[in-house]
């Protein structure tokens, strides 16, 4: 199953194991900076969600630059800087120890990542086909998790709020990480330049650029559906699902590493299930089913809330169970999402498509940092519950709504697939 997944080419079979590798790293901080933040650098809670949440900010208003350069230069010229960057910013969360400092930091993070994960989508699409591009996607998302989940445990081992050289260390690793993928891509002069050939200047602007991208009606309900689904999502992992099981929940940090470790676990042996599952189905009856799953492992949550301290283990056990159950969502997510995207991109656009759809993560990283810290206050957490699953609900039938505006290989189903030049081009008059 797992060679099955496998691209066809060796050059996306390296860029896979740069994901690996970085995700490592990546695990080791990934719940832990709304805590570090407020529990060992003194930040309040209402500081810390302004600073995380003007991560997204930034990430979100440089992201639609990082597209257009990603097209005119090819990502590989943008993507290499941009790790470097990510690199040493993370490394400096280390050093952080006042609000301005942490606000500075986390400038300089948005700064690099806002055009990483629409440059290596762009360059993993141009490295397979449309027959192996869902699938490949979908193995990047569990060699992704893979990566987060070692790193996970390992942090959970070691971290601890009354020691903050641990935190440190943890930063500091995290930074190192972010450079094995920019090491892999550098054995790989040919990989990442311009998709597009050529062209004049008056059939560049023909093109429309994020014109023409906006004026896509399926792809613009895609993006709507993907606001709401990761608002009430992942922008909720690092502040809201963290807040609640360790204010509410009251389960330790180490739980919450743990529970990740369970996200994890789950990802690594669903995915390449689902990925089987998936092939010639609905890719938005998939979504719309992501939307379901999310809202369960919320309610999961909200009913550890309920049980509280008065029974620490089961508390602790439906901690787990819901980043289990958000994990299962992932892995249909994961695949579809960007493999949509880009069926609905052509090559001299795909990275202004991808960057949209990496702004939906701005977005939402704006929008949920900043009311799940209010929300959490108001009736011991269950307006926040309440909020999250009510979103992951209207998500699925946002998803159901676009069905009919794809043709059926669009939406991933058998059915001769339309001609997406003939559908762009009057859109771009």
């Amino acid at each position: 199953m797992l060679r099955r997944a496998l691209p066809a080419r060796p050059e996306a079979r390296r860029i896979l194991i740069g994901t690996l590798l970085s995700a490592v790293g990546r695990g080791l901080t990934l719940p832990f900076l709304f805590i570090y933040l407020t529990d060992v650098r003194g930040l309040t809670d209402t500081r810390a969600g302004l600073v995380i949440g003007w991560f997204g900010a930034v990430t979100l208003a440089l992201s639609p630059l990082g597209g257009t350069l990603i097209d005119r230069f090819g990502a590989r010229r943008v993507v290499l800087p941009c790790l470097a960057v990510e690199a040493i910013g993370t490394g400096s969360l280390a050093l952080v120890d006042s609000t301005a400092t942490a606000f500075g930091v986390m400038t300089l993070i948005a700064v690099g990542s806002s055009a990483i994960w629409s440059g290596q989508n762009t360059i993993l699409a141009s490295l397979t086909g449309d027959g192996e591009r869902q699938r490949v996607f979908g193995l990047n998302f569990a060699l992704l998790n893979l990566g987060i989940g070692v790193g996970g445990l390992i942090s959970g081992a070691v971290v601890d709020v009354a020691r903050p050289v641990t935190f440190q260390a943890i930063y500091l690793l995290d930074a190192l990480s972010y450079l094995m993928p920019a090491l892999i891509l550098l054995t790989l002069p040919h990989v990442g330049h311009r998709l597009a050939q050529e062209r004049s200047t008056t059939a560049t602007r023909a093109a429309g650029g994020y014109l023409t991208v906006l004026r896509d009606r399926p792809f613009r309900r895609l993006v709507i559906f993907g606001l709401v689904l990761t608002t009430c999502g992942y922008a909720q992992i690092e502040v809201g699902f963290a807040a609640y099981s360790v204010r509410v929940v009251e389960v330790s940090p180490r739980v919450v590493a743990w529970a990740l470790a369970g996200n994890t676990v789950m990802i690594v042996f669903a995915q390449l299930l689902v990925i089987r599952r998936l092939e010639a189905r609905s890719r938005t009856g998939a979504l719309a089913a992501v939307g379901a799953v999310f809202a369960t492992a919320w309610l999961v949550l909200g009913a550890a809330g309920l049980i509280g301290p008065g029974n620490a283990l089961l508390a602790a056990l439906g901690v787990v169970a819901c980043s289990a159950i958000f994990g299962f969502g992932e892995t249909m997510l994961s695949p579809v999402m960007p493999a949509l995207t880009n069926a609905l991109a052509t090559d001299e656009l795909r990275g202004r498509y991808n960057a949209m759809s990496s702004m939906i993560f701005g977005i939402s990283g704006v929008i949920g940092p900043v009311t799940a810290g209010p929300l959490l206050g108001a009736a011991h957490g269950r307006l926040w519950v309440a909020v999250v699953v009510g979103g992951c609900l209207v998500a699925s039938v946002l998803a159901l709504s676009l069905r009919r505006l794809l043709t059926p290989g669009q939406d991933g189903r058998p059915g001769p697939a339309a001609d997406r030049t003939a559908e762009l081009a009057p859109a771009a008059g």
